[in-house]
């Protein structure tokens, strides 16, 4: 029986321990482990859709809510629409806690007499896209309407207690991109006919071109809208009347509306400024 004694210390001839050896390949393995995942975010960055709205910009999202207004425009019918709203970009947003964001939103007005409320509301989800998943359910002030257009951005609505719904097309905040500037529309058509025969009789005349505002219709046509603001003036709607035919679709003061052939007129009269609308749908 030997007498040596074992310290448990390999001797400075013997191989290194697999685990010393494994440990040097550590730092290799952390490198390619970190160019596989900037190759894998690469690709996906180029291929894949954005999963989450802080991923799409506003300019992106800008053509959804135009189309979304179509769709509106076309859901409500001709008779029910009463106007478009321009786009309207808010800042100010924080898309997270180091990175300003913007908003967009859109209105489209439409006609609901007093108790038809949800009926409309109910009418307009159900001609909306399927893939919108619309429904109208109880809010706090009534009945809303409430869809999702796709790539992250709302549809809702709700009446505005005048005779009147505001269905608003919304992106949420998110990060601004090129921001949205949208092509000015300058083509007159037979709501700019509409919109000067009102003023006319109104006796507020205006010199300024009227501002107008479009949306893309699914069938490739466009819903448009005239809108003017005019100085003072009487506050009656009796000189609308003979315009109406004595038939309007809305007369609640100072809200008043009618049809022309294929045009909605939507006046809001005060005695010191008066604004009047005129919009062409789209076909049903």
């Amino acid at each position: 029986m030997s007498g040596a004694v074992q310290t448990g210390w390999p001797s400075s001839s013997d191989p290194a321990p697999p685990a010393r050896r494994g440990r040097r390949w550590l730092p290799v393995a952390t490198v390619l482990w970190a160019l596989l995942l900037a190759g894998l975010t690469w690709l996906s960055v180029r291929d894949d859709p954005p999963t989450v709205r802080e991923q799409r910009t506003l300019a992106e999202a800008a053509p959804v809510v135009d189309r979304a207004v179509g769709e509106l425009a076309r859901a409500a019918g001709p008779a029910g629409l009463l106007e478009l709203g321009p786009a309207r970009v808010s800042a100010g947003c924080r898309v997270t806690p180091l990175a300003d964001g913007a908003r967009l939103r859109r209105e489209v007005g439409v006609l609901a007499s007093a108790g038809t409320e949800r009926t409309v509301l109910t009418g307009i989800a159900d001609r909306l896209p399927a893939n919108w998943r619309a429904g109208v359910g109880t809010g706090l002030d009534g009945p809303e309407l409430r869809a999702d257009a796709g790539e992250f951005v709302a549809v809702a609505g709700r009446p505005t207690g005048d005779g009147r719904l505001r269905l608003t097309v919304d992106t949420g905040c998110r990060p601004p991109g090129a921001g949205h500037d949208p092509t000015p529309a300058t083509t007159a058509g037979p709501e700019t006919a509409a919109l000067t025969a009102a003023l006319t009789a109104l006796g507020r005349p205006t010199a300024d071109a009227p501002d107008l505002v479009t949306a893309p219709c699914p069938d490739g046509t466009l819903a448009r809208t005239a809108r003017s603001a005019a100085g003072p003036g009487p506050a009656e709607t009796g000189a609308l009347a003979a315009l109406a035919g004595g038939a309007p679709l809305l007369d609640n003061p100072p809200v008043y509306a009618y049809r022309t052939g294929d045009v909605t007129v939507l006046a809001e009269l005060g005695p010191d400024a008066a604004r009047v609308a005129a919009t062409l749908g789209c076909p049903g």
